[in-house]
């Protein structure tokens, strides 16, 4: 656990063992914590802040938790590794979820630590919508054919010809006055802004992309058989989300620990952004609390793609998510 020498983290340290003990549960040694592996989306970044944050400031240990936290990357498949018990929670999204549900995969969504999904087109300043779209060429990923990109292409009118190959560099972007691509808030405009490069981005969920976004997944027999460590694991990770808005100094020591390459510079932009869009405390999250999930929101995600021709018609889309351990929870950001 991060050493907390600050009067703003000493007093954050008892209020943590304050609520451990009302609650009813002991600090405890490392032996008789109940161990947990969590697994990440991707590098260790601020979109996974609040799990570093309930790490750091040791409020899974309150819980009586051992947590062990897993990046995830480009060669890692969380999903494939979840279903293995190689881990026991992963950040998944929605449509892997309802896809897996269709295959009759034993996995269930248990919160949505982002009430919006993240993906969204960068494109210069001269475009002032995704409405502007209509005549610029589109570099985007082959896995947006799998997501959002039926979605764009309907509601706009877009076509397949504008279409060319993202190739996960900002050059080709920077070169081609008349070419938009696929970005998230945190990354691709902070290297243009860096550069001092006058851009703009269009978040989807803005113009009514429907998907939660970093929805916190597990497996079915981890909610038949430790549904007292989950209720305590999702708890506390929502207590991390709330602490990491409010100050983000422990999460990030650790999210640099594991990911060297994470500059303060892009921690500090990625936390702003998060701000500034309400990822984390938008939507229902604003008045029922961070994490919260609904079933119209998962309906929509199930009309969407099976609109799409992406799911299939029937498929038991409420098998695909609980509300059980959100419900209630009523943990809002300050």
């Amino acid at each position: 656990m991060t050493e907390l020498k600050s009067p703003t983290r000493i007093a954050l340290h008892f209020a943590v063992i304050a609520s451990a003990l009302m609650g009813g549960t002991c600090l405890s040694s490392a032996a008789d914590m109940d161990k947990v592996v969590f697994m990440t989306s991707w590098y260790a970044q601020a979109e996974h802040g609040g799990y570093y944050q309930a790490k750091a400031t040791g409020l899974y240990e309150a819980a009586g938790l051992d947590v062990t936290v897993r990046m995830g990357g480009p060669q890692i498949n969380g999903m494939q590794l979840l279903l293995a018990g190689e881990t026991d929670y992963y950040n998944g999204f929605d449509f892997q979820v309802l896809s897996s549900v269709e295959q009759g995969l034993p996995v269930k969504a248990i919160a949505a630590m982002f009430q919006h999904d993240v993906n969204g087109m960068l494109t210069h300043a001269d475009v002032t919508g995704l409405d502007g779209l209509t005549d610029k060429t589109l570099m985007i990923a082959t896995t947006a054919r799998a997501s959002w990109w039926p979605w764009l292409k309907d509601t706009y009118g877009l076509s397949e010809s504008q279409v060319k190959p993202y190739t996960f560099n900002i050059q080709p972007f920077m070169v081609d006055p008349q070419a938009a691509q696929q970005a998230f808030p945190t990354s691709e405009p902070f290297s243009l802004t860096q550069q001092g490069i006058a851009h703009n981005f269009y978040l989807f969920a803005d113009y009514g992309y429907p998907p939660y976004g970093m929805t916190l997944v597990t497996r079915t027999d981890v909610l038949d058989n430790k549904a007292d460590v989950t209720e305590r694991f999702v708890r506390a990770s929502i207590e991390g989300w709330k602490s990491y808005l409010a100050d983000p100094t422990p999460g990030n020591k650790l999210i640099q620990e594991a990911n060297p390459n994470m500059t303060d510079e892009q921690l500090a932009f990625a936390l702003k952004r998060l701000k500034e869009l309400q990822l984390v405390t938008g939507g229902d999250a604003a008045t029922q609390g961070i994490g919260t999930m609904t079933e119209e929101r998962w309906k929509a995600s199930y009309d969407y793609m099976v609109s799409a021709e992406l799911l299939q018609a029937g498929t038991d889309w409420k098998n695909a998510f609980t509300t059980e351990f959100v419900s209630g929870l009523n943990i809002i950001a300050d």
